[in-house]
């Protein structure tokens, strides 16, 4: 008899729903709304409720259903406890497999969502046939996700893989969104390149496309496909930035591949070619063999790794 897993993807604005079969095969997703009134309490029951939905419409049983993968962004302990609670959701501390059986009897794990997208890159994604890597997402943010022998690294509080808050730059006078300095965030997610691109264009008169256009991690990447110098000095520093945070992670964990994913990554191979080389530049040399991928699952990276949560 066939078995099924659904995968769930709990974001600020929507939730990302997927039915999968054992074999790691996507066959059905959908999105419904993140209901973020009165403390997010509607948000798990809406999840329950529109498994039971998408259950009867493919009449499955709950003897059909192997169980419910479940990322959410926050610290998650390994039984499935935000330790932290949401604070974009709305959420305290909440125990994410009890909210749901309050609506459906089915076994239940849940992680934290950039984890889980991490492990689903390593089942079905650019990190395929590995089972030691770190996933970074670079995005308005940097996320991590840390996979040692094929499991999640969650650490003690489930803050394992935050790797966008190792600390880079000693010189830092603005303030990262945790409230600290010099954070690897604020120099290698979207807006840290928006950042590091302002501050180079102020430095001096020098002749740049970037000058003429609105900053953004895209234009200039854009711009350094180009051969724009300017550009090309802001590429460098970027990569300097990264290179060193991930060599910091490379000696931790000592990876197999690091799978770049996020926004910042749509910009292909050529990223990669500036945070290589500075990796290996600050890398412990056994670390050195590392090597760089670009995520490939996308959006929907969050659904493959909660139905990974059950199936692997």
């Amino acid at each position: 008899m066939s078995k099924y897993a659904f995968g769930v993807d709990i974001g600020g604005t929507t939730v990302k729903m997927g039915l999968f079969d054992t074999e790691g095969n996507v066959l059905d997703k959908w999105e419904i709304p993140t209901v973020k009134d009165n403390g997010g309490e509607k948000i798990l029951p809406d999840v329950a409720n529109s498994i039971c939905a998408k259950m009867a419409e493919k009449k499955l049983t709950k003897e059909d259903v192997v169980g419910i993968g479940v990322g959410a962004p926050g610290a998650v302990d390994d039984h499935g406890t935000m330790v932290g609670g949401a604070v974009n959701l709305g959420w305290g501390v909440l125990n994410i497999p009890e909210e749901i059986n309050k609506v459906i009897n089915i076994p239940v794990k849940a992680a934290n969502d950039a984890n889980v997208a991490a492990l689903g890159e390593m089942w079905q994604g650019g990190g395929k046939g590995h089972s030691n890597m770190v996933a970074v997402t670079l995005g308005t943010g940097v996320g991590g996700g840390i996979i040692v022998d094929g499991k999640i690294l969650t650490g003690a509080t489930g803050a394992g893989g935050e790797i966008g808050h190792i600390h880079i730059d000693d010189n830092e006078t603005e303030v990262c969104g945790c409230k600290k300095k010099g954070c690897l965030e604020q120099y290698a997610s979207a807006t840290g390149i928006v950042r590091l691109a302002k501050r180079r264009l102020a430095k001096d008169e020098k002749a740049s496309v970037l000058r003429s256009q609105e900053i953004s991690a895209k234009t200039v990447f854009d711009a350094v496909k180009a051969n724009d110098e300017v550009a090309i000095e802001i590429a460098n520093q970027f990569g300097d930035y990264l290179g060193r945070g991930l060599a910091a992670v490379a000696c931790v964990v000592n990876p197999e591949v690091f799978v770049i994913g996020g926004g910042v990554s749509k910009a292909g191979e050529i990223l990669l070619s500036y945070v290589k080389p500075a990796f290996e530049k600050y890398v412990f040399t056994p670390c050195k063999g590392a090597e760089f991928a670009l995520a490939t699952l996308g959006n929907d990276a969050g659904i493959f790794g909660a139905a990974a949560l059950i199936l692997k």
